[in-house]
């Protein structure tokens, strides 16, 4: 009886233990986006700033470079939709692929709006890194490692929140309508994490598909800070 009764309070523990997998890996995403989200970088932090002549120039080139690695189909959470088993997972990146479809419509009729990106030097190595960022990303959306694309697809939807600011200061800027916004918000994000990280390797798969996709808008931040300056000392 006493073996019994230590093999049920170990059980217990475990179970304990799988239950709180998930909510520590809502928590982590929770961490992440504070830490390495948009607003985190310098440069993003001066776009929601005063919008002196030369940062609306900056603003447009955001435009303009944003468009150019989201503006193209199939997004990153598109690809992730369509190697998703069926479940709630797939349903929850069915929603958010249609609703960033959306998003994508109004990011390409934006950068239209804006007119001609600003003229900076550079522009070959810059297509090249739009490139590199491009396939980067779709190889995130393509992994096999179960949350890998997951992981990417819900730190995109949550960054693009931050993202979105900055569009829609454009779009008021240059006096287009500003549609509503249907992504999937935080909760919704957090439910589908919690049903996703289903153990360790899981979890992992997810924080660096995670990690790495917040990794990219951070270089695309830094290739846009680096295009103000080179267009100041022009």
């Amino acid at each position: 009886m006493a073996q019994s009764g230590v093999v049920r309070q170990r059980g217990a523990a475990e179970a304990e233990i799988v239950a709180a997998r998930p909510n520590v890996a809502a928590l982590a995403h929770d961490a992440r986006m504070d830490a390495a989200g948009v607003l985190s970088h310098a440069h993003a932090v001066d776009l929601s700033g005063p919008l002196a002549p030369y940062r609306a120039r900056d603003l447009d080139d955001f435009v303009h470079l944003a468009c150019a690695v989201y503006g193209r189909q199939p997004s990153v959470v598109d690809v992730a939709l369509h190697a998703a088993a069926a479940g709630p997972v797939r349903d929850w990146l069915e929603l958010a692929a249609n609703a960033f479809e959306r998003e994508r419509l109004y990011l390409v009729r934006l950068t239209s709006a804006s007119g001609p990106i600003p003229s900076t030097p550079g522009a070959a190595e810059t297509e090249a890194a739009l490139l590199a960022q491009r396939h980067a990303l779709e190889t995130l959306a393509r992994s096999e490692r179960h949350g890998c694309a997951l992981g990417a697809a819900t730190a995109l939807v949550a960054d693009w929140q931050n993202l979105r600011r900055l569009f829609d200061r454009a779009a008021a800027r240059v006096g287009i309508e500003v549609p509503a916004c249907a992504l999937p918000d935080a909760d919704s994000i957090t439910a589908v994490l919690t049903l996703a990280a289903d153990g360790v390797a899981a979890e992992r798969a997810i924080r660096f598909g995670a990690e790495q996709l917040l990794l990219q808008h951070r270089s695309l931040f830094d290739l846009l800070e680096a295009r103000s300056e080179a267009r100041e000392e022009y």
